[in-house]
């Protein structure tokens, strides 16, 4: 099979996991009226799915190499499917976030073992572009959801959830190949593995990056909204615009991440990132702010294709637990950044913004320290 064949299944399900993630921003109208639900009972289905999501990646990298990552990736599309399904055939709020509890926790089963299966079906000269190319898939993820989502509940919410799942029914006969044998000996899969100091300092380096930027929504739609009086369609364009970019520059920032090498474009972009998040709170205009938004967008697509290199490769006997540990220290930093911006931007807008600045730029003495020799 050639290599694109290969690897083309692997970035259909990397954008096929933020999509079920976010494409219920755009359709909480729908819900509430169909569930006669309050708006804050719709909402709690964004942590129900994000919650399981990011907890299990703890282990679900290692669970998955210890089951073998074809048989787990092919049952984890199974039981995301019948959870999309589940939504759409819901009869009340309850039932379907429950439903959502448990397409997140299958998502979790899929998103690092596909990543993990990736990095083996390229060549390592090609590594970082690859990984670059599926951080941008998962970013298109993430910004076309509102979209498409939007396109289908056209028709009716319910085919927002039923033509993801058939996608994941597809998808469920292309999994990833398990890792190679070596020497003809059983590989024993230990998450002690993946317990190790440049991995630590990895963790802290994606909790950063969460924490300084890709967490930020929120505050960006805040600032938005208080300083330009920016309306519901207004802001969620101009959130979009970071995916996008990402999206847009996914594959340059891994080829970027392979002429730099992972640890020094991480530490160069977590530079860029940090001069594009510190204005945000004192920009003149939403234009302004949308610029910056879209250039940290499109700069960060090489941090992540850096920091994403070097998760793969930290722990190659464990490379998918190596990859979910890392993921969800990210997401761990997403859940943090309400806690401990919103206290700060009250009282200081720009004080907010230039504070998450400078813990972007932790990642500069840290992502050398975790690089792996090469």
């Amino acid at each position: 099979m050639s290599e694109r064949r290969r690897t083309l299944p692997l970035y259909l399900g990397g954008f096929l996991g933020p999509f079920g993630g976010a494409v219920l921003a755009v359709l909480i109208p729908e819900l509430r009226d169909a569930f006669d639900a309050t708006t804050d009972q719709v909402a709690l289905a964004i942590p129900a799915y994000l919650v399981p999501f990011a907890a299990l990646q703890v282990v679900s990298g290692t669970l998955g190499e210890r089951i073998g990552r074809r048989r787990a990736v092919r049952a984890a599309y199974l039981v995301y499917a019948a959870a999309l399904l589940g939504s759409a055939a819901a009869p009340t709020i309850g039932v379907f976030l429950a439903a959502r509890a448990v397409q997140g926790a299958a998502n979790a089963f899929t998103s690092p073992l596909l990543l993990a299966g990736l990095a083996d079906a390229v060549p390592p000269g090609r590594r970082a572009r690859a990984v670059g190319t599926f951080a941008g898939v998962q970013a298109g993820g993430l910004s076309m959801a509102p979209l498409l989502g939007g396109l289908a509940a056209e028709i009716s919410w319910r085919m927002a959830f039923v033509l993801p799942a058939a996608v994941a029914l597809a998808l469920m006969w292309l999994p990833p190949d398990d890792p190679p044998a070596e020497a003809g000996e059983p590989r024993l899969i230990s998450f002690r593995s993946v317990l190790t100091k440049p991995m630590a300092l990895l963790c802290i380096a994606g909790f950063a990056g969460y924490l300084g930027m890709a967490g930020l929504a929120f505050l960006v739609s805040l600032r938005a909204d208080d300083a330009f009086s920016l309306g519901a369609t207004g802001r969620g364009l101009l959130l979009a615009v970071f995916g996008a970019a990402g999206l847009l520059f996914g594959n340059a920032g891994g080829r970027g991440a392979e002429r730099l090498g992972p640890a020094r474009a991480a530490s160069i972009a977590a530079v860029g990132c940090a001069a594009a998040i510190a204005p945000l709170g004192v920009v003149p205009s939403s234009a302004a702010m949308a610029l910056l938004w879209f250039t940290a967008g499109a700069v960060s697509a090489l941090l992540w294709a850096g920091l994403n290199t070097i998760a793969v490769e930290a722990v190659p006997a464990n490379r998918s637990g190596a990859v979910s540990l890392f993921a969800a220290c990210k997401f761990s930093g997403t859940a943090v950044a309400p806690l401990l911006w919103v206290p700060v931007y009250d009282s200081a807008p720009g004080v907010a913004f230039a504070a998450a600045g400078v813990v972007l730029l932790a990642i500069v003495p840290l992502a050398p320290a975790a690089a792996r020799p090469r």
